[in-house]
């Protein structure tokens, strides 16, 4: 049996009260459209997961990206659009819980009309949770999703 580490015992339970975290603009180089994220939480060492409220408005949308660890999206209001290179777009609704594995490169955001707001999680390898690409076409974003 292989000996398990050892969680330093200055870590202790840790309460991030509402609002002790300033959101921030989108930047456009990683979006189009007006985004928010709200900064949720970003664990201590040894831990690396990190997690953020992010809302788009109808219409906006990340840019392609992959993210190291792979990511999961927890919708929590709105209508949006999610894609996986070569996939189709997939509508997502309140209470769908999205996973993208290591190295998918996908987009995600609101739909044409209406906001999204979903909880992002993701763990960071070597310092590093996300990598960005190029930006999601009109076209690209404009595709007809299926039914759902």
């Amino acid at each position: 049996m292989a000996p398990h580490k050892r969680i330093p015992r200055n870590l202790t339970m840790d309460i991030q009260r509402n609002g002790s975290k300033p959101s921030g603009k989108g930047p456009p180089d990683w979006f189009t459209g007006t985004v928010r994220i709200d900064p949720l939480f970003q664990a201590a060492s040894p831990a690396r997961v990190a997690g953020a409220s992010v809302t788009f408005e109808p219409g906006a949308r990340t840019a392609w990206h992959t993210h190291p660890l792979g990511q999961t999206l927890i919708v929590t209001s709105g209508s949006g659009r999610v894609q996986r290179l070569g996939g189709p777009i997939e509508e997502i609704h309140p209470g769908d819980v999205v996973w993208f594995p290591p190295g998918e490169k996908h987009w995600h955001g609101a739909s044409p009309t209406t906001s999204l707001t979903h909880i992002a999680i993701q763990e960071s390898l070597d310092g590093k949770v996300v990598d960005w690409l190029e930006h999601v076409t009109d076209a690209q974003y404009q595709a007809t999703p299926p039914n759902t």
